[in-house]
């Protein structure tokens, strides 16, 4: 990853000192319930964790249609250096936008370039929904239908003379073998999907709430 991406990265997420992305603190980005139907739901199962892999892949789609001039990722930026700052969040909000106002950018292009990043965001999720899909049918979707014609054929060979016993039991190791799989599967499709998501939730909660804040500590 190049040094402005990670740079870019950090605007969203923080690192521990192992390289590994510091997991969110669900208080701090909760979304509001005007903004809150953009966040993804999680699937069933353990709740997802913010990646470095899923991570990178939204920052670099952000980053590909990153509007020329000052926009919301100069501002949140801005924000970012002024984190350091003895200075309360309404404060750190305006002192970014007073610089923002320098450069002629007004409260209403910097919250219509962050709606702009979060159609970037859910055309990523669209792309990544269409490829977890075609994992799904190639990991889960073949073996579940070799488990139906497996079972068909034991079914079938229940029927005939004792000699067929020996292939229906064969038949039912292989189909107990495919239920394993397929449930070996399912979990890492699963995982993949709220790594995603979790990631997903991460970048857009936090841009609906500076999105919020700039309505609320910027309107003109």
């Amino acid at each position: 990853m190049s040094d402005f991406l990670k740079k870019f990265k950090g605007l969203f997420v923080e690192e521990t000192e192992t390289g590994q992305v510091k997991q969110p603190d669900p208080k701090e980005v909760e979304a509001t319930p005007e903004v809150a139907p953009v966040v993804r739901e999680s699937a069933a199962g353990a709740p997802g964790k913010v990646t470095n892999k899923f991570t990178g892949v939204l920052m670099k789609a952000m980053e590909a249609a990153n509007l020329e001039g000052f926009d919301y990722l100069e501002f949140k930026q801005s924000l970012k250096s002024l984190e350091a700052m003895p200075m309360d969040e309404a404060t750190r909000y305006k002192s970014a936008f007073a610089m923002a106002s320098t450069m002629g950018v007004s409260a209403q292009k910097l919250i219509a370039t962050a709606g702009h990043y979060m159609k970037v965001l859910q055309q990523e999720e669209q792309k990544f929904e269409q490829a977890l899909a075609g994992q799904v049918q190639s990991r889960v979707g073949e073996r579940q239908q070799q488990i139906q014609s497996l079972d068909r054929l034991v079914q079938e060979k229940e029927a005939k003379i004792k000699q067929l016993q020996a292939e229906i039991e064969q038949h039912r190791q292989q189909a107990e073998k495919l239920r394993h799989e397929v449930g070996s599967a399912q979990g890492k499709v699963e995982t993949t999907k709220n790594n995603f998501i979790a990631s997903y939730n991460n970048v857009v909660r936090q841009i609906q709430n500076d999105v919020e804040r700039m309505k609320q500590y910027l309107s003109e």
